[in-house]
């Protein structure tokens, strides 16, 4: 057995060591970072923060005479977060353990949000939008950042075909929700986003990509396994797996040696709206 398909992660004993999580979060939280209005006196929230990034960092940029909610209903990053703050002294961030879809402040009590690739994870979208709108202030700035449902099409064109060459009709139409319900179309997102009672001022595409040597490296990379492994492994029948896999890293080993490397693309979207 692929020790890829078997060795699970504690994520709680991972929010110690999880500092190659920004690998895949900076390119995003730094183009969200320069889409934020700096001035004084804001009261700002992060949704999902994980373990700090970039509510360590907005916080800082921001100063003093701010405060910078962050909501995330994870305990051990919160640790991890409160680790942080200690250790950079810093004191103007207030922490939520909860889920975004019910926010404990106050109705327009929010003069900025942020949300770097968290809004396209929560388990009800529409309803976090509505608290978003609900707790900002007319006027206020919401920044998001999300992956788009290209992502890593690489690797889903590559499993798809052999699911259609196996005839698992039932895993195909399984892999399409996974990658909807992860990684909404972006004119849904806009459209929730104009229904909840935001205007967008701008829209930034960019792109980023994974390289490896090959589909084996790709497979036992500790984004993939932590982040990916489970929703792929259950869309697969139970008792094909493995021959699955087997299929999969061949195919994946024979590109990257027609290339030269395996690509993964990451194309991802800032979105800067402001409440109506």
């Amino acid at each position: 057995m692929k020790t890829y398909l078997t060795e699970k992660y504690d994520v709680d004993q991972l929010a110690h060591v999880l500092d190659e999580i920004p690998i895949w979060s900076a390119p995003f939280g730094l183009k969200l970072l320069d889409c934020v209005e700096y001035k004084r006196g804001l009261t700002a929230l992060d949704i999902g923060f994980g373990m700090g990034f970039p509510l360590t960092e907005l916080a800082m940029r921001l100063g003093n005479t701010s405060t910078v909610y962050g909501i995330d209903p994870w305990k051990s990053g919160i640790e991890r977060t409160r680790t942080k703050l200690e250790t950079y002294r810093i004191g103007n961030v207030k922490i939520i353990e909860a889920a975004a879809e019910s926010i404990p402040l106050d109705d327009t009590s929010i003069d900025l949000i942020v949300s770097n690739n968290g809004i396209n994870n929560v388990q009800d979208m529409d309803r976090v939008l509505s608290e978003c709108a609900r707790v900002l202030k007319s006027g206020g700035q919401f920044v998001l950042t999300m992956n788009l449902d290209k992502t890593m099409f690489e690797f889903y064109d590559t499993l798809e075909s052999i699911l259609s060459e196996l005839k698992l009709e039932q895993s195909i139409a399984a892999l399409h929700r996974h990658i909807y319900e992860k990684r909404r179309p972006l004119d849904e997102v806009i459209d929730a986003l104009r229904m909840a009672g935001f205007t967008i001022k701008d829209l930034e595409h960019d792109q980023f990509n994974y390289k490896f040597t090959d589909g084996t490296a790709m497979l036992h990379h500790f984004v993939m396994r932590m982040a990916f492994m489970d929703s792929w492994i259950k869309i697969l029948p139970e008792n094909r797996v493995e021959e699955i896999f087997d299929l999969l890293e061949t195919r994946l080993n024979e590109q990257a040696a027609r290339l030269g490397r395996l690509q993964l693309s990451v194309p991802w979207v800032v979105i800067d709206a402001v409440r109506d």
